[in-house]
């Protein structure tokens, strides 16, 4: 287990399925068909995770996709509604541009990534997919962006400067 895992029993987690998919395996005796589902949870104040689960059945891929997620929980650091700075998540062919926005714009972002950022619980943000449009790729280059997202306090912390100085 990681060091710095987050226990997902202590926050109340919500979970959106972002793609249902029907895989199919080609063997000696036909097409083994399984199923892939990829899970997004949050509880809309800091925390979210992305998980995928493979299964015969959906209900079992679900529930596995639940557990990943819950797994890979992480903290996303916010400047009231919104995030510090900009941040480009790459995951596979897909990139995703996280922007700050002012307050009252809202979540400004399509597919998977509005789900990301919503159950992050990041209220005004602006996003731009780059590359491929696939759920799960767009979603894990998401929670990558968010990963790299830094305070002022965590960098002055860094670098054993006050706010001030780094600001300016």
């Amino acid at each position: 287990m990681r060091q710095n895992a987050i226990d997902p029993s202590a926050l109340d987690l919500k979970e959106s399925i972002v793609s249902i998919r029907r895989v199919a395996k080609t063997v000696k005796g036909g097409r083994n068909m399984r199923f892939s589902v990829t899970v997004v949870v949050g509880n809309e104040d800091g925390y979210v995770g992305v998980g995928l689960g493979k299964a015969r059945e959906i209900p079992e891929a679900v529930r596995k996709a639940m557990e990943d997620a819950k797994k890979k929980l992480i903290h996303v650091p916010m400047v009231g509604t919104s995030i510090p700075h900009r941040s480009l998540g790459i995951y596979g062919a897909g990139q995703v541009l996280i922007m700050p926005a002012k307050a009252g714009t809202g979540v400004i972002a399509g597919s998977s990534v509005r789900t990301v950022l919503e159950l992050a619980g990041v209220k005004d943000v602006r996003a731009k997919s780059i590359g491929s449009n696939n759920a799960g790729n767009m979603a894990n280059a998401t929670i990558e962006g968010l990963r790299e997202l830094k305070t002022v306090e965590k960098i002055s912390r860094l670098r054993g400067k006050t706010k001030e100085e780094i600001l300016g």
